[in-house]
């Protein structure tokens, strides 16, 4: 077993700091970050131009005889699905097919150039799909019963036109959001939250596309329970289902199903995975051509802010979330702020040239990367699959029926329907996190998709909120005699001093938690120091009552003076005021036995250290009440110490004017152990009952006569302190 040994003296925070010349810095106001921000140098422009553009940095380094068949082979897998996935996901917006395929193209090619991941297959996503298609539903809903092609083509040019407009002013949010460096936004939704939303989604998807599959007349229901709705006009019309589209679907259903199964278990033995979707387009074997880019329509954005803010997180959170998987796979690194950029940009172009919301695909990615992609240039050859499909066989696609299009889309929805085996393994890792995904989950299906987000997102940081306002306080105790200090309960062979109580808070104290705090304290030391308080005021006062009237005799036994409780001030009426004790003949122990008719409870704790090492903050709504507790104790002659606090902790309480006569500077120690042999030497404990330092035995050593005293008895840092301690 290896052992290491420290020799040093008991340091106070104020001891170390004279001892070590501690350096009082003056930190940078917001003005200086303001100058640093916008000063100009020839290095910050370049810095700022290779961040702007990535590819600058990895196309000059890009090793062409390794990995270009790589990136080929990857871009034609990869190409081959994102054709068939723009299609599919095209019916979740609610648009003729044709134009999934430009934002299967559009948003490739300006990735290229802004994105920082190497692996991401960027285009449409179902769970965005359906979010677009949500908005589009509802400014442009369907209109049930009889209806001609001349109105049918002017809803579908309608529905194009929101859809390109919520995607653009997608790109705007997610272009001002990398603008402004606020990527960090992405921290905020947690894996829990994303795993929930989009298996929530999952099921919206499955459900909107019950009615190609069935070829119903089912108008869609933007709104809270619209999914029920939804379900509800679906049985209504069940006996209208066509058979033949039934069929076929669950025919390709089972199909895709079974292939993505094989492909997941043999994914190391096969070359590429079967691109199923490819084959059972093929086996039912759209005309399309470039669309010139169009203005977005301002009366959209009106009505579609929330909408655009909400695909613009979830998007950007979904790509993020993917992409940093495989920059730790891979080894390199991505910038939040430069994604939100690129897909800004990428879902602007898209939305221009009338495709929908992009982001990154699960799947796509996964064919990307497990086909050997090094680079985003097979992202690029993808895209080049995707414009041939789009400029010279998009004919042969014409024929194809919606109900096929839709069972492919519900074949992709596999992986985020396998997410519901999340619910047990999370918990029994983490309650909250299980309620998270359980609570985003219902709230997106009851609620919708962007409201059921918001409530996700609200619920998540309520989560945060119970976490720190309700820490689970634990009292320490010394275990093995030597500077380590766990929680009593978790061991046998502990020390805990006489009239010591360690008291560790593993959360920041703010205004929401400082009750809890409090109480907590109160119920660790066993009793409540206002109230003792108040009980030695009221016994102080009969004391002197009682010595005026001659019916008590003055002894000269004491332990505790009243030079303390000079300082008491009682918040009960006449109480309230502190009281003179200049006179009074006596020193009163108030552990001891009192005059008849006088009782006050008994304190056996005569110190409290409070660990703070997990305070990584204090308010000044906290710090007030915090004051007042310490003051109470203080007036009840317990003595507190406070340890572990990080650095600046002082600083700041100097600043509110935290200390005074009672509270004061020297009651902060660097460590638990440094305030324990405090309390042993000021009290002189180290000779009461309970305490059993082992004994001290001379050895042959080669180790250093410090080292071998600080090994042998429970640490007593630095020789004096052995030496002391035994005695000696």
């Amino acid at each position: 077993m290896q052992v290491y040994v420290v020799a040093r003296p008991v340091y106070s925070e104020n001891l170390f700091g004279e001892e070590h010349e501690k350096v009082h810095r003056c930190h940078k106001t917001f003005r200086d970050h303001l100058r640093v921000y916008f000063s100009c140098s020839s290095q910050k422009a370049k810095r700022i131009a290779l961040g702007l553009f990535p590819i600058a940095f990895w196309l000059p380094a890009y090793r062409f005889k390794d990995w270009i068949l790589n990136d080929i082979v990857s871009g034609i897998s990869t190409g081959l699905v994102a054709v068939l996935q723009g299609l599919a996901f095209a019916l979740l917006v609610n648009i003729p097919p044709g134009y999934g395929l430009y934002a299967a193209f559009f948003p490739v090619i300006i990735y290229f150039f802004f994105g920082s991941s190497r692996h991401i297959s960027v285009g449409p996503f179902p769970v965005l799909s359906l979010m677009v298609g949500d908005a589009v539903m509802r400014i442009v809903p369907d209109v049930v019963g009889n209806s001609t092609m001349v109105n049918s083509s002017t809803i579908d040019e309608q529905r194009v036109m929101v859809a390109a407009s919520v995607t653009f002013l997608a790109g705007i949010f997610q272009l001002l959001l990398g603008a402004l460096q606020v990527g960090f936004i992405v921290i905020y939704l947690s894996q829990s939250l994303i795993s929930g939303f989009t298996t929530a989604a999952a099921i919206h998807v499955v459900v909107s596309q019950l009615k190609f599959i069935f070829q119903l007349n089912v108008p869609g229901f933007n709104k809270p329970f619209g999914l029920f709705l939804t379900l509800e006009n679906i049985f209504g019309q069940i006996t209208k289902t066509n058979i033949a589209d039934l069929i076929t679907s669950l025919i390709i259903l089972v199909v895709v199903f079974v292939v993505k199964e094989i492909n997941s278990r043999y994914q190391t033995k096969l070359p590429v995975p079967i691109p199923i979707e490819l084959i059972v387009l093929c086996c039912f074997a759209f005309s399309s051509r470039f669309q010139a880019p169009v203005a977005p329509d301002m009366e959209i954005f009106q009505s579609c802010i929330g909408d655009g803010f909400s695909i613009a997180i979830v998007g950007f959170a979904v790509a993020f979330s993917v992409a940093k998987v495989y920059s730790i796979k891979h080894d390199y690194s991505i910038d939040g702020n430069q994604e939100l950029v690129a897909f800004g940009l990428s879902n602007i172009v898209g939305g221009a040239f009338k495709g929908f919301a992009a982001s990154t695909s699960l799947s796509r990615s996964g064919v990307q990367e497990s086909t050997g992609g090094k680079t985003q240039i097979s992202g690029l050859l993808s895209a080049v699959i995707v414009m041939i499909v789009i400029l010279a066989i998009g004919h042969l696609l014409e024929p194809l029926q919606k109900s096929v299009l839709a069972a492919l889309a519900l074949g992709n929805l596999k992986g985020m329907l396998m997410q519901f085996k999340e619910i047990g393994i999370l918990w029994k890792k983490d309650k909250y996190d299980c309620s998270i995904w359980i609570v985003t989950f219902l709230a997106a299906i009851i609620l919708g998709l962007d409201l059921g987000l918001a409530a996700g997102v609200g619920f998540e940081l309520l989560t945060v909120v119970f976490r720190t306002q309700f820490p689970k306080c634990t009292v320490l105790a010394n275990i093995g005699r030597n500077d380590v200090y766990k929680n009593r309960k978790d061991y046998k062979d502990i020390y805990e001093p006489e009239g010591v109580m360690i008291f560790r808070f593993p959360s920041p104290i703010f205004f929401a938690n400082i009750s809890f705090f409090k109480d907590k304290l109160i119920a660790a030391v066993g009793f409540n120091p206002l109230r003792v308080l108040r009980k030695r005021n009221k016994a102080l006062r009969k004391i002197r009552r009682m010595l005026k009237n001659g019916e008590l005799q003055v002894t000269p036994v004491s332990v505790t003076s009243l030079n303390q409780i000079e300082l008491v001030q009682i918040i009960v009426e006449e109480l309230y005021q502190p009281i003179d004790t200049a006179n009074l003949p006596i020193q009163i122990d108030w552990n001891s036995d009192l005059p008849p008719n006088i009782t006050v409870p008994r304190i056996e704790i005569h110190s409290i250290i409070l660990d703070f090492s997990a305070v990584s903050f204090l308010d000044v709504s906290a710090m007030r009440v915090l004051k007042e507790t310490l003051k109470e104790f203080v007036r009840v002659d317990v003595d507190i110490y406070i340890v572990g606090v990080h650095d600046g902790f002082l600083e700041k309480l100097e600043r509110c004017e935290f200390f005074d006569e009672e509270v004061k500077q020297s009651m902060f120690f660097l460590t638990t152990h440094d305030a324990v042999l405090h309390i042993l030497l000021k009290k002189n404990l180290a000779i009461s009952p309970k305490f059993k330092p082992i004994k001290v035995t001379i050895i042959l050593s080669p180790m250093p006569l410090n080292s071998l005293a600080t090994s042998l008895g429970l640490v007593k840092i630095g020789l004096d302190g052995l030496r002391r301690l035994n005695g000696k």
